[in-house]
């Protein structure tokens, strides 16, 4: 039987296959670890992250402070639409308190 994370590992190679991020519309990539959520605006065609963000924390208040800054950094970069990569994680919770967050400040998602 396979671990919750080669499960979500799995999942995460699933989601990656169908998004890439460009720098008109970069990727949003969340990464929760055990003690705080991270966010980055990557460029998949330069390999490179755009800016980030991240937060003591995993919980929702937290996460939705997170979507609210990244939100406010994409905008003074002049970015107005990403495409959000949860990264296999469920789409509930801390993972979806940033995904609101982030089209209440304005982006598209």
């Amino acid at each position: 039987m396979k671990t919750k994370k080669e499960m979500r590992l799995k999942r995460k190679l699933s989601i990656r296959r169908r998004l890439s991020g460009t720098q008109s519309r970069p990727r949003v990539a969340v990464f929760r670890s055990n003690m705080r959520m991270m966010v980055q605006l990557v460029d998949d065609d330069k390999a490179m992250t755009i800016l980030s963000a991240w937060t003591k924390g995993k919980n929702v208040a937290a996460a939705t402070k997170l979507g609210s800054v990244i939100a406010e950094k994409a905008k003074a970069k002049k970015i107005t639409k990403v495409v959000f990569d949860r990264s296999g994680y469920r789409y509930h919770g801390a993972i979806k308190a940033v995904a609101e967050a982030i089209r209440e400040g304005g982006l598209e998602v």
